[in-house]
């Protein structure tokens, strides 16, 4: 259990440096940024505590928000996609599937990882952008935005999983 909570520490850290230190400062046309630090959420386990998914969440978004100064933007949009990922891994899990099951392409099959990281990463960039620009004066920009970042973050994610295996 402490290999666990030490290895997902580390996992924290080096996505709060990646993003702080590079990926913040990647903005393709002012507009598309990679946030690549959404896959921290997506990548927790079928059984992980919803309480422990929430509260990681939240507290890397809280860095991120902090060293990027927004205020509870990324917080707010992590923990939304925390909780919804463990409901939205229900429907994606084949019927006999373990119960410690991770969530990899490698366990969910490429279409249902691919198709789950979507929505999530979807949902994830709306509710940034929405939070951040709080108003649809400029919605063409918005949608710019959403749209930019998450192609960025899905190809960086796809990139990373490839890896992962």
């Amino acid at each position: 259990m402490a290999f666990e909570i030490l290895r997902r520490l580390l996992v924290f850290l080096a996505f709060c440096l990646a993003q702080v230190l590079v990926l913040n400062h990647v903005q393709l046309f002012h507009c598309a940024t990679p946030l690549l630090y959404v896959y921290f959420a997506i990548i927790f386990p079928r059984n992980y505590p919803r309480w422990a998914s929430l509260l990681w969440s939240f507290a890397l978004g809280l860095c991120i928000d902090m060293f990027a100064n927004m205020p509870g933007v990324a917080a707010g949009s992590m923990t939304l996609v925390a909780f919804l990922q463990p409901y939205l891994l229900e429907l994606f899990l084949p019927r006999d599937a373990e119960e410690n099951i991770k969530c990899s392409a490698a366990a969910l099959g490429f279409s249902n990882f691919a198709t789950l990281t979507t929505i999530l990463v979807l949902v994830y960039c709306l509710v940034f952008f929405t939070l951040e620009t709080f108003n649809f004066f400029n919605w063409l920009f918005w949608l710019e935005c959403v749209g930019g970042s998450a192609v960025l973050t899905l190809v960086l994610i796809f990139t990373l999983e490839r890896l992962r295996k």
